[in-house]
């Protein structure tokens, strides 16, 4: 216990405690938008069909252009596509609020969520690459940058769990405008603050100056990927279906039930112990590799995921969907570290984009069809997408292989590595503590 939290305590001396902070207000906006946008829309236009389609291409917009971000994030430096995304995406929820309020017409309504989605700056990926670049600038050792892992798995964990919560709320309370109108003020405020946090400028771009100084010539194609990398997006991808099976089974068995208010009172659970169990996960001794990691996680998700075809009531849902969600966390978080550890340090922020695209891709489209399948065959039909993902999930852990060693020399690039960093008087690295 000792042990895990000075690691804890290594990874903000790194960043400095105000960091993570910033970086979690600046995610909510991504977990309230798509939630928000649909029962903005629903509310306004009264059509279910609208809603879904406006709060579809806005989650569209997210998936293709997420990795567009994220590679000039790479070649420019995250602070001014920060900036810029920040400033373009909440004039695009404003407006969207004012379109639904104001009745437009639905295609010009859902031209509106595309750029929403399109601009979301994308803090989880971004903060993500940012600490690792931190920590490899500090000569940290692979258990503080796991630790880095652990704790930004949990920040998205507990942003996804809290968004859609702050969403219902301000429904309930006032109306969906409301909820849209406070992710835009807080993309305004903290995507901005995160931005200009002195941390940005470990990640101040690779132009191709720096691309050649690394061994790469300014002209040179783009370096193939490794296989890992494909079969952990793939991976990412089946994750997403099983959140998006989930939430379609949960919706329709709540509601079968009588109790359909209860749907995200559950999936929060879920989500709480997730995240729980994703901060534990940096006490995990680091005998336990990567590769048994990712096996492991994806074996119990398919495990613990076959109760939900056989659960029939509240309480017995609340149990499984519970510890189903102590599955999830082991696998995201192994997941984006074995991105960072296989990905040249010049695409990572890229890369970390595209799996988290990847995410929220599964996610859409298993909603949809589970969704269609909760209609045909009751609850279960939306489980058993659940089932077979994780299913899928575990074969693709068991078929892949997974280096025993980085691929690439972790650290930066040699125009990034301008600075030493500081030594913490506990022993570990510091860089911005108390900022």
């Amino acid at each position: 216990m000792v042990g895990t939290v000075n690691t804890y305590r290594s990874v903000i001396a790194l960043t400095g405690p105000l960091l993570p902070l910033v970086s979690f207000l600046a995610r909510l906006p991504v977990a309230m938008s798509q939630f928000g946008s649909v029962l903005l829309v629903a509310q306004t236009s009264g059509s279910l069909a609208t809603a879904g389609i406006v709060g579809g291409v806005l989650s569209a917009g997210q998936v293709v252009f997420g990795p567009v971000l994220g590679r000039l994030s790479d070649r420019h430096g995250q602070r001014p596509v920060v900036l810029a995304a920040a400033a373009v995406n909440a004039l695009a929820t404003a407006a969207l609020v004012a379109g639904a309020l104001g009745g437009l017409a639905p295609v010009p309504l859902a031209a509106i969520g595309a750029v929403t989605g399109a601009s979301v700056p994308l803090i989880g990926p971004l903060a993500r690459t940012r600490s690792v670049a931190l920590a490899h600038r500090a000569g940290a050792d692979e258990r503080v940058v796991g630790a880095v892992h652990s704790l930004e798995g949990t920040l998205d964990e507990v942003s996804f769990v809290l968004g859609p919560a702050l969403v219902g709320l301000a429904a309930l309370a006032a109306h969906p405008a409301v909820a849209l109108g406070g992710a835009a003020a807080l993309v305004a405020v903290f995507a901005s603050a995160y931005a200009l946090h002195p941390t940005a400028e470990v990640t101040a771009g690779t132009p191709a100056q720096g691309r050649a100084k690394a061994g790469r010539p300014a002209g040179a194609g783009r370096v193939r990927q490794p296989g890992v990398v494909h079969a952990v997006r793939g991976s990412l991808a089946l994750q997403g279906a099983m959140f998006g099976a989930c939430q379609a089974g949960i919706a329709a068995l709540t509601a079968q039930l009588g109790v359909p208010g209860q749907a995200g009172i559950v999936y929060a659970a879920m989500g709480v112990v997730s995240a729980a169990v994703g901060l534990a996960l940096g006490a995990l001794p680091a005998r336990f590799g990567l590769r048994l990691r990712w096996r492991a996680a994806t074996a119990a998700a398919l495990v613990l995921s076959v109760p939900l075809l056989f659960t029939g009531s509240l309480w017995p849902l609340y149990a499984v969907v519970t510890v189903l969600g102590a599955a999830y966390a082991p696998h995201l978080i192994t997941a984006f570290a074995l991105t960072e550890r296989a990905v040249e340090p010049a695409r990572l922020a890229e890369s970390m984009a595209f799996a988290a695209s990847s995410l929220v891709a599964g996610q859409a489209v298993a909603l949809a069809a589970a969704g269609r399948l909760a209609e045909w065959y009751g609850p279960s039909g939306a489980f058993a997408v659940a089932v077979g993902a994780a299913a899928l999930a575990l074969a693709l852990a068991l078929a892949t292989r997974v280096p025993a060693a980085r691929t690439h020399a972790a650290g930066l690039l040699p125009a990034q590595r301008t600075q030493s960093p500081a030594v913490d008087p506990v022993g570990g690295p510091t860089a911005y503590a108390g900022r």
